[in-house]
């Protein structure tokens, strides 16, 4: 799991979309214990703080939960944390619509673009 995170943005989110990333792709499993809260800051150089308000943030909205003096969990269900990826690819691909309606593309352009730049990957990763 990739844990760099862009200091222009809130830390918050980003934990909790790395977590949900890591539910969805299956990196973690239902039921699955969590890093602790003081291993996670460790390991992103986060406050300890913030990575406790993140679980809670994950928690209310079911895709984790607690057990006193045990840790953070992956709840048994994994559609809230699919539900929040797909949320957040929503968001993403509305806000790249957004930027290049505003650079004056069509939505015929706009695939265009797209289907030249998976060609540009395609090239690079082989």
């Amino acid at each position: 799991m990739d844990w760099t995170l862009d200091k222009s943005r809130p830390m918050c989110p980003q934990i909790c979309e790395i977590i949900c990333l890591a539910i969805a792709n299956g990196e973690f499993s239902a039921g699955d214990k969590l890093l602790s809260v003081r291993e996670l800051a460790l390991k992103t150089g986060v406050n300890p703080n913030t990575i406790q308000k993140s679980f809670e943030e994950l928690e209310r909205r079911g895709v984790v939960h607690s057990v006193r003096c045990s840790g953070w969990f992956v709840n048994e269900s994994i559609d809230a944390a699919k539900a929040e990826v797909d949320s957040l690819r929503n968001k993403k691909t509305e806000e790249y619509l957004a930027e290049m309606e505003q650079l004056g593309c069509t939505g015929e352009e706009i695939i265009e673009y797209l289907m030249k730049a998976k060609e540009v990957k395609n090239e690079r990763d082989s």
